[in-house]
């Protein structure tokens, strides 16, 4: 069956119009919610703290209001810092908690690994287990190679540079050490 291509059911107008109709409608919401959020911490703020009545009070008066403040003031402090000690000893906590659980679920960061030499036979009773013997040697396949010594059939020539370089120059030159250097290792 041929694949008909299906027109979308929207178009992309009014998908447009649609989507700023959505933003519009999260952006009143959000501002609804910033306007309740003031206006709760105003209530808040004016059930717990009281209006200062400063006029026509004596200076013993003022100085004993003063006091109290400062009493107030290290009584929230000291609640500050309570609070700001437990955070921090429940955030060790967690992420103690979570490394924990890491490490149970085997998740945890694998150390860089390093090359070891292991042989072919080592390898199989790794993996086969100790009661197979089996044996595989990959060099017995191997081909034997003899390593020549080329210096030994290169005799060094001794003789006049000059003739040489006279001998050597142009193409004839060029053919001669070719076949010298092709010779060697044909016989």
């Amino acid at each position: 069956m041929p694949e008909v291509e299906r027109k979308p059911k929207i178009t992309a107008s009014r998908k447009l119009l649609l989507k700023s109709l959505m933003l519009a409608k999260a952006k009143e919401c959000w501002e609804q919610e910033h306007e309740e959020r003031e206006a709760e911490k105003a209530r808040y703020l004016a059930e717990r703290i009281p209006t200062l009545q400063t006029r026509g009070l004596s200076l013993s008066a003022l100085q004993d209001l003063c006091r109290e403040l400062h009493a107030k003031v290290e009584v929230v402090d000291e609640e500050r810092y309570d609070i700001e000690a437990k955070c921090l000893h429940n955030t060790r906590e967690i992420k103690d908690l979570k490394l924990k659980v890491l490490d149970l679920r085997g998740k945890f960061k694998r150390p860089p690994l390093r090359r070891v030499r292991v042989s072919a036979d080592a390898m199989l009773r790794a993996l086969l287990g100790s009661k197979h013997k089996v044996s595989m040697d990959l060099r017995a396949n191997l081909k034997s190679v003899k390593k020549e010594d080329t210096e030994k059939e290169r005799p060094v020539e001794v003789g006049d540079w000059r003739k040489n370089v006279e001998a050597m120059s142009g193409m004839e030159g060029r053919k001669k050490m070719f076949d010298a250097a092709k010779s060697p290792t044909t016989q």
